[in-house]
């Protein structure tokens, strides 16, 4: 190789491919081309332990000894990569073009914005750790909240600033949050700790406009001709994969980069995490994910076949995210469609639950509020494709089990 192993996007994922390669043995140059300024850092904190009343903790993955001097890698922050030419072999940076043998796309996806709201202060996403220092200072000042979408992000920053005894609305325009996530069944279940913690939860019903004052957020106005005083509005209104940058590419584009169950989207080029959408072999359906866990192992994935395409393998896994809420953790393996969705364990008005998804007569999810000690044995579950027999029966036995031995 000449021009070696090019990764663009300092994101989990990012990372994940660098150490891959190095562990696989790789000696050549690594180029790590990041758009923020900031190393490879972990997102799922920001929206959770970031904006607890605590110090917010540190979220750098790698030092930056670490990466130049033992991984090797040459660090291009602050800049992002803004054309590529997969036959040429050659991404562009900042007016620069640099070779590569073999690249991994590792760019995540950027946060949806408010419509009519730029330039106004106070209105905010929450994607990157900038987004996180401005949101903190605000719930730091006591800033009266609302968030637009009762997503998992969106409901982590409701749950930060109840915590602080601060008001919070959240305007969700479905009439049922978390639909696309969980199903509607279990999204008015998983609504309920919203209700319980006190939080102003607005379903169907939509922004229709932002009030400022002298340039700053003052009210929010809804579809329904009511209006919310806030200091501090959060869109948590989903994500798009950053891939505009790809438009002359030649690659094809469909809600993220497509590629094939290696995650190869054309000779030399492979995508990794949010910005990736692929036939997951083991559910026979293309997706793409934006969770922690699956940008990790795409990116490690990524690098290995980017590497050696001759012995690539497909890239194959179970779905896993988690959120938590006013104390509570949810946690979701697998994919939400389904025929039927039963709760086997607890109920879906308490505390703690087990609910198992099923797809014809197989196992296809599972989502649990506070079942931090079943949820990984579902997901091998899903992992040996079980029927939904056996779930059944895997849950009638877990039942008869002692309490603390479930």
């Amino acid at each position: 190789m000449t021009g070696g192993l090019v990764v663009v996007g300092a994101s989990l994922a990012g990372l994940r491919a660098v150490e891959a390669a190095r562990s696989a043995g790789f000696d050549g140059p690594i180029t790590l081309i990041g758009a923020e300024e900031h190393l490879p850092y972990d997102r799922p904190p920001l929206s959770k332990a970031y904006l607890d009343v605590a110090e917010p903790p540190g979220v750098s993955f790698r030092e930056e000894h670490h990466l130049r001097a033992e991984l090797e890698v040459e660090l291009r922050l602050g800049a992002p990569a803004d054309q590529l030419d997969p036959a040429q072999r050659i991404v562009r940076v900042d007016g620069r073009t640099l070779p590569y043998d073999a690249l991994v796309i590792a760019t995540g996806a950027a946060a949806r914005r408010l419509p009519g709201a730029d330039g106004v202060a106070g209105v905010h996403t929450l994607r990157t750790l900038d987004d996180a220092i401005a949101v903190r200072a605000a719930l730091d000042s006591g800033a009266r909240t609302v968030v637009v979408g009762c997503g998992f992000i969106g409901s982590e920053v409701a749950s930060g600033a109840r915590k602080r005894g601060l008001p919070v609305t959240i305007v969700e325009a479905a009439p049922t949050p978390l639909v696309r996530a969980i199903g509607a069944e279990m999204g008015e279940a998983i609504a309920g700790l919203h209700h319980r913690a006190g939080t102003d939860l607005r379903c169907g019903v939509a922004v229709e406009r932002i009030e400022s004052e002298r340039g700053h957020v003052r009210r929010v106005h809804l579809t329904d001709g009511t209006a919310i005083d806030a200091d501090l509005v959060v869109a948590g209104i989903g994500a798009d994969p950053a891939t505009s940058w790809l438009r002359d590419s030649g690659l094809r584009i469909d809600n993220g980069i497509v590629c094939d169950a290696t995650l190869s989207a054309t000779r030399g080029v492979h995508a990794a995490g949010d910005v990736t959408r692929w036939h997951n072999p083991l559910f026979d359906e293309v997706m793409r994910i934006e969770h922690w866990t699956a940008a990790a192992e795409q990116g490690a994935a990524a690098a290995r076949n980017a590497l050696a395409p001759e012995a690539a393998k497909p890239y194959s896994t179970v779905p896993y995210f988690w959120s938590d809420w006013y104390e509570h953790r949810i946690q979701f393996v697998g994919t939400p469609g389904a025929d039927e969705v039963r709760i086997v364990s607890g109920a879906a008005d308490g505390d703690r639950f087990v609910a198992l998804y099923r797809r014809g007569d197989r196992l296809t999810g599972v989502l649990t509020l506070n079942g931090q000690a079943v949820i990984m044995k579902y997901r091998g579950l899903l992992t040996r494709r079980a029927s939904w027999a056996d779930a059944l029966d895997f849950a009638a036995a877990r039942a008869k089990k002692p309490a603390g031995h479930r």
